[in-house]
């Protein structure tokens, strides 16, 4: 009985590091993803503004700014496309 329990030991980890291998290369292949990370090389923010957060989308890049703007920029030219400001809630 102790050998069983030893075999079942040994392959339930075996089984654990096998999972936990899978675990990590799918991560490496999700994260190595070329397309994940295309990220604009450089930006012009207009005087004054700076930012606090960005998000992108296939044809355009957004910023929000701390004086409580949204500055969307087209991908393909990096000119800014739409400013919207932000109004302060009740």
């Amino acid at each position: 009985m102790l050998k069983f329990l030893m075999r079942l030991v040994t392959v339930l980890t075996a089984t654990m590091i096998a999972g936990l291998l899978v675990i990590i290369a799918l991560f490496v292949i999700r994260f190595s993803d070329s397309d994940a990370a295309d990220l604009p090389q450089s930006l012009t923010l207009p005087d004054g503004a700076q930012a606090t957060a960005f998000t992108q989308a296939a044809g355009w890049y957004a910023i929000v700014t701390q004086d409580d703007r949204i500055l969307i920029y087209d991908r393909a030219t990096g000119k800014l496309r739409q400013s919207v400001t932000i109004e302060p809630g009740n």
